[in-house]
């Protein structure tokens, strides 16, 4: 129970002092503000902001800076209070061609250290920090919707996975890439791709070929929820769902959030004990009585004001 404690504490930002987590507050809004090189960030609705995979004349490929600054982005979006919802799309023809292999491909290649171990080691700490690139999408409190339009290649495969909710148009398609290039997939696609679909088959199939999995097919094994005709359709569905997920209760939000994953790596008893530890302290918020209230006067969620959390 300590660790669930301590696993609480972190979640709801309770081991830093008021001031410190105003300071981090304007950090990370002056943070958005200042702008990324691959990615771009702009707010839709109320609350809801919409991070855009920004190199279009390269497909958006991931490169060096791109790995970098996704940690940066949802780092910061994590810190603003004023965000409760976020869509996720690629600017162009396509979402994404995955990694940059023109800029990567060296980087990944060219280890430095004295020896096998040393450069292992470094290599290891290296892939550590890719795998964190997608994780920090999971760590967000806030929910993440992914719009993917076109090619979702490799390493956009494993952002995907990485996300809350994900949509797609009729001309996407998905692939995970990385077998052809002589590697195994190393930053989420193995680990969350089997508990998002639920066939081990399908995902042995699809990472053993590296076959392209279409638009309907991605919707009946599960790994996309909805499909629309076009990317404009897409998006602005997943805009007006983040909207809805935003007019709710963000203490009631985050916190299903929390949960759900929490589940998903734990076993029945430990995720209700966990769900237990986590309601003893939320049920306590004015959010409950002001949710109840709205119900009662059958006000929907969207008339009634919440603060930020």
């Amino acid at each position: 129970m300590a660790a669930v404690g301590l696993r609480l504490l972190r979640a709801l930002g309770l081991l830093r002092g008021p001031r410190r987590l105003m300071a981090t507050q304007a950090g990370a809004q002056e943070r958005l503000r200042r702008g990324f090189e691959t990615l771009q960030v702009r707010p839709e609705k109320e609350h809801v902001l919409h991070v855009q995979l920004h190199r279009p004349d390269k497909r958006n490929a991931m490169n060096g800076a791109f790995w970098r600054e996704m940690v940066e982005c949802f780092q910061a979006i994590t810190q603003d209070s004023s965000c409760r919802a976020v869509v996720i799309s690629g600017a162009g023809k396509v979402f994404t061609a995955g990694i940059d292999l023109v800029e990567m491909g060296s980087e990944l290649l060219m280890v430095e250290g004295e020896d096998p171990a040393r450069k292992a080691w470094n290599l290891r700490r290296k892939i550590c920090a890719f795998q964190e690139s997608f994780s920090v999408l999971e760590k967000c409190p806030k929910p993440v919707i992914v719009a993917v339009h076109g090619a979702c290649v490799g390493a956009g495969v494993d952002l995907i996975c990485a996300c809350d909710i994900r949509y797609c148009s009729q001309d996407a398609w998905f692939q995970v890439k990385e077998v052809d290039i002589g590697l195994a997939a190393d930053v989420g696609t193995l680990q969350r791709l089997p508990k998002i679909v639920g066939s081990q088959s399908l995902v042995n199939e699809l990472a053993f070929t590296a076959r392209k999995m279409m638009a309907p097919e991605a919707q009946s094994c599960g790994l996309v929820s909805r499909v629309f005709p076009d990317k404009d359709s897409l998006v602005q569905a997943a805009i007006a769902v983040a909207e809805a997920i935003a007019a709710r209760s963000p203490v009631a939000v985050q916190g299903t959030k929390e949960n759900l994953i929490y589940a998903r790596d734990h076993s029945v008893p430990e995720s209700l004990r966990y769900m237990a530890a986590w309601n003893m302290g939320m049920l306590q918020s004015q959010d409950v009585v002001t949710a109840a209230q709205a119900a009662m006067d059958r006000k929907g969620p969207e008339g009634v004001p919440f603060s930020n959390l």
